[in-house]
């Protein structure tokens, strides 16, 4: 590129020849230099005297100045170049001056004189003979100004101005924003030069962007705004098979982590690992730096793992960081890297499986790294910190006293070696405390305690208040204060602990299971101490806890989520505990429908009516609806077994649910719309009493009882004098015992343990309540109530409470619960509630008897009644409704399917199989393959009615997470049957015909199809049929919703 005073040809003509062309303008062309085809447009003319008024002549006389300047600086620049003679440099400079004078703002040719003079300038600035590079490049900007978009000078203007940029930035300690801006510029400058030209020869070249993007590379990371910003545009300029793609991935990617660090938004987490997916993607093994990329994802992937607690992240940061290690063998340079990050992963791992092996390997691995560290070593300080965590960690495992005194040893080392100032030294300080908190419950020796506290009191003081890492300050400060409190019981550190408590439970840049693991633990301490912050705690449990759920996009991993914190499986009934124990009836109902059923209520929600909306707001509720259906769509889409595929459907998902959170604040701004999908008030969920009292059983270590919500008034609490959750415990197993030892018994032999246990729930559990029934509440002998047991109570068959014995004048039996109050179930408070709502439209009733008798391979044996059982009920209900029978060929999981969709009343015959590993696999047995509740809950089938699950097990919630209730009949409740008849064990297929039989003779004895009929025809039928059933397969049946 020309236009720094180069010689492109020389020119002689006389000037008679010249005034020959006439007023003609004529072409000279020179030869080609530097790759320029430089030509020259002249024009002579004659000019005659004039008067002094006249200034042409004086205008011609100053551009011939200007231009005699001009040629005289650019002929002492090119003396200069060749000759680095500073005179020569200094003389251009003059003359370039000079012109700039003669062409002052808003002469045609200021623009280019300020050029003329920058560029000079700025050659003299490279070759160290000049400074003030300010006014070099305000010379260059102000060129630039004045040759806007359009201008034919404009793109060249924009060069001068990067290279004024990218020489600041190589010559003055290579400051960021000089090379970010011109980033900036090269995005403009790109797209004004075609392929092919010389300037974008040189632009993008070696000594252009090329140069500038490998010096971005060498720049440190900043997680800043314009820092990262700077990784993007980088990223811009190396799209797919460019040669810098890969270290514009990494360096992204790793600013992008370093941001998370300080401020904890996953969204950044998220983004750098999609990133580091595509590095590792683009370099394979044996690529130079693929063990640093396979080091950066897993390291990123540990970092979301810390915040999410999703165990497919740890176990591909394990994966990763073994290929790490695998491509740093013995003797390579950076081998104790890869030990010490594979050893804090299996620390991380033996925490959450418990595996000894995992934290046996890591202090292995770290006893290596460490002699890798000699002393001097820059990794030493933070190796010797990872292995006093390992050998704590161990130690603590092993009931080793020892462990400790070795821990702190190390972790003083490794402090040592991280000033004040070094961005690790909050770790080191943190995990000493923790330490010298462990080694003062063993030995009371105060002065430990004290460091302990002011390491971490040090640590706040290094970190910002939004930072992370905060969080374990202040959950080691509580350790510190608690454990100071047990041994010296200052009610003063008791307090000081629950500040703790409090604020590591709300630090909002931490992710929500450290939250909720340390909200869990308050809420233990606060019962243990009697502290009245005991109820705020188990709020905030309940509180993190619903909107931890809310970011698992898909059912199966908000179940794994909900059964991986130790503890959280009774915080409900803890907390509904609590709040009785305070007297709050009202806030305990509130805090159980809060706590429970949170994955129902999650999947609900997306099906809430809109029709009081749709008057209110036709936009909103249009706009709800649409992001509900997208919710529903991405809640399976997650599962994917490839991990990039699951993480942007993950990101898709949290993205949707934003888009979800602002359009319900919205809507809670509508008058009348303030409690829009909130947790329900009492007040609210009273509602649910409107046909009969609904009594909820509380099953806690601190207390048993049930609360009883009546149609009006205050709740009414029942205490249970005799039982405790331990009692109810060994009651749960005893019926599990009995009811197996049953199916082995003749149908005539009396059930002598069975009816012991059911004494047992009566006289300890039903008998109270049924006082408070009828003495206080006034409910008269043969209405309806419902049963909604929590934890261990939903084990229990409550509606089959029989005292087994005669009254005191030995005329008469004692009457037994079925024989005073037709009792049903519900899940949850709001299942009812829901199922009550959606009774307002109903249509003309169908009826559809499904049967599997051999079911597909792997499924169960031939059922040989089931045949018999469909032609009996079709019998019984053609008179009322026009049954139609899917089975044996047709009995597949679509025909089943389509089934429960197109009818309002379903009879299902067939195996029945409750899940216990993965609750939403439970399934009924088809001829092909099993209709699963995923399959179900998946079907939204507003207009269905009624449904009788003649199979096994089809009650049953899941162990580990009972108060979810996760089963069969529960799932169609929630897909939309209103009335459902379940199962709590196995089904006798030859006797059970007689219940059915009896249930549906009674169901249509006035011709009617109404189902909330059907808790009374299940009392009635299970009544009559005792000469022909055992008792066991009786009380198997429940009915379950309105």
């Amino acid at each position: 590129m020309l236009g720094n005073g180069e010689v492109v040809g020389k020119f002689e003509i006389s000037w008679n020849e010249l005034l020959d062309r006439g007023d003609e303008p004529f072409d000279i062309s020179f030869p080609s230099v530097c790759g320029d085809h430089s030509s020259l447009t002249l024009k002579a003319a004659v000019l005659h005297d004039c008067d002094n008024q006249d200034s042409t002549l004086f205008d011609f006389i100053g551009k011939c100045q200007i231009a005699r300047n001009t040629d005289a600086g650019h002929e002492r620049f090119a003396t200069y170049a060749t000759s680095e003679t500073v005179s020569h440099l200094n003389d251009a400079v003059q003359y370039f001056q000079l012109v700039l004078d003669q062409c002052p703002v808003g002469h045609p040719d200021h623009a280019a004189a300020l050029t003329n003079l920058a560029w000079a300038r700025l050659e003299g600035y490279i070759q160290n003979d000049l400074e003030d590079i300010d006014s070099i490049t305000s010379l260059f900007r102000e060129a630039l100004a004045l040759r806007p978009q359009g201008h034919p000078d404009h793109p060249l203007s924009i060069y001068h101005l990067i290279e004024a940029l990218n020489w600041r930035y190589s010559k003055e300690n290579f400051t960021a924003v000089y090379i970010h801006e011109s980033l900036q510029l090269y995005r403009k400058l790109l797209p004004l030069c075609p392929e092919g030209t010389y300037l974008r020869s040189i632009a993008a070249g070696a000594q252009g962007l090329d140069g500038v993007i490998r010096e971005c590379d060498r720049l440190p990371t900043d997680a800043s705004d314009e820092g990262i910003d700077l990784r993007r545009v980088v990223l811009e300029f190396c799209p797919l098979g460019n040669e810098h793609r890969p270290r514009a991935l990494h360096e992204l990617s790793c600013a992008l982590r370093s941001r998370f660090e300080q401020c904890g938004s996953i969204d950044y987490l998220d983004e750098c690992i999609q990133y580091g997916r595509e590095v590792i993607s683009l370099c394979c093994e044996g690529h130079s730096e693929h063990d640093t990329y396979l080091t950066n994802l897993a390291s990123s992937l540990d970092y979301r793992f810390g915040h999410q607690r999703n165990s497919d992240d740890l176990n591909e940061v394990i994966s990763l960081y073994e290929k790490a290690l695998r491509l740093c063998p013995v003797g390579h340079k950076s081998r104790n890297i890869p030990l010490s990050n594979l050893a804090s992963a299996l620390i991380t791992r033996f925490h959450q499986r418990d595996d000894v092996n995992d934290i046996m390997r890591a202090i292995s691995l770290l006893r290596e790294a460490r002699t890798l560290c000699p002393p001097g070593h820059p990794s030493r300080g933070i190796t010797l910190n990872n292995l006093a965590l390992a050998v704590k960690t161990g130690y603590a495992k092993l009931n080793a006293n020892e462990g400790s005194n070795k821990a702190i040893g190390l972790y003083r080392d490794s402090l040592q070696l991280t000033p004040h100032g070094h961005p690790l030294r909050y770790i080191c300080l943190i995990n000493l405390s923790s330490a010298l908190c462990s080694s003062f419950t063993q030995t009371q020796e105060n002065e430990n305690v004290e460091e302990a506290i002011r390491l971490c009191q040090e640590s706040l003081e290094a970190l910002p208040l939004l930072h992370p890492a905060r969080f374990f300050s202040y959950m080691r400060l509580q350790e510190a204060y608690l454990s100071r409190y047990r041994v010296q019981h200052d009610s003063t550190d008791l307090s000081c602990a629950v500040d703790n408590f409090r604020l590591a439970s709300r630090h909002p840049t931490q992710g929500f299971p450290p939250r909720i693991t340390e909200a869990i633990n308050w809420a233990r301490q606060a019962e243990v101490y009697r502290h009245d912050s005991a109820l705020e705690a188990y709020q905030m449990c309940l509180k993190l806890f619903a909107n931890h759920m809310t970011t698992r996009s898909s059912i199966i991993s908000r179940r794994e989520a909900a059964t991986a914190f130790r503890g959280a499986q009774s915080l409900p009934v803890d907390a509904a505990s609590c709040a009785i124990r305070r007297d709050d009836l009202r806030l305990a109902v509130e805090l159980l429908e809060q706590g429970r059923g949170q994955q129902w209520s999650l999947a609900s929600r997306l099906r809430t009516p809109l029709e009081d909306l749709k008057l209110a707001n036709p936009e909103l509720a249009h706009r709800l609806s649409e992001i509900n259906k997208c919710l529903s769509d991405a809640q399976g889409s997650t599962d994917s077994a490839d991990r990039a595929a699951a993480d942007q459907a993950a990101i898709r998902y949290r993205s949707l649910q934003e888009e979800w959170r602002a359009v319900v604040t919205k809507i809670r701004n509508l008058q009348d719309f303030s409690r829009f999908l909130l947790p329900p008030l009492f007040t609210e969920l009273q509602a649910v009493a409107r046909h009969g009292p609904v009594i909820i059983l509380i099953a806690s270590e601190y207390s048993c009882s049930a609360i009883i919500v009546p149609t009006s008034g205050e709740p009414h609490h029942v205490r249970f004098l005799r039982i405790n959750l331990t009692h109810l415990e060994t009651l749960k197993k005893d019926f599990a015992r009995e009811i197996r030892l049953a199916c082995f018994m003749h149908p005539e032999e009396t059930r002598k343990e069975l009816q012991v246990l059911l004494r047992t729930v009566w006289d300890e559990i039903m008998l109270p309540i049924v006082i408070v029934l009828q003495r206080d509440l006034r409910v008269t002998s043969r209405s309806r109530i419902w049963l909604c047991p929590t934890a261990a109570f939903t084990s229990i068959p409550l509606h089959a409470a029989h005292p087994f014995r005669m009254k005191a004048d030995g005329r008469e039996r004692e009457l037994c619960l079925e024989d005073v109050y037709i009792c049903s179930y519900t899940p949850t408070l709001s299942a009812l509630i829901r199922s009550r709502q959606m009774m307002k439209t109903r249509v003309t009733p169908s009826f559809a008897a499904i049967g599997q008798s051999e079911p597909g391979a792997g499924q169960g044996e031939a059922l040989l009644t089931i045949d018999s059982e469909l032609e009996l009920v079709c019998k019984l209900v053609r008179a009322t409704a026009n049954a139609t029978t899917l089975s044996g060929d047709d009995a597949t999981r679509t025909g089943a399917l389509d089934a429960l969709q197109e009818n309002t009343w379903v009879h299902l015959a067939c195996h029945g199989k409750q899940d216990r590993e993965q609750p939403y696999n439970s399934r009924f047995a088809m001829r092909d393959e099993p209709l699963t509740l995923l399959d179900i809950m998946e079907k939204d089938i507003p207009h269905a009615e009624f449904a009788f699950l003649s199979a096994c097990h089809t009650a049953v919630g899941d162990k580990e997470t009972p108060d979810e209730v996760i089963h069969l009949a529960a799932g169609l409740q929630f897909s939309g049957f209103k009335s459902v008849i379940g199962t709590l064990w196995v089904v006798d297929d030859a006797v059970a015909k007689h219940v059915v039989e009896a249930f549906y003779k009674n169901m249509f004895k006035d011709g009617v199809m109404d189902c909330t009929k059907a808790a009374w025809a299940l009392n009635r039928a299970t009544c009559s049929v005792k000469t022909k059933v055992p008792l066991e397969q009786r009380m198997v049946f429940i009915h379950i919703g309105v």
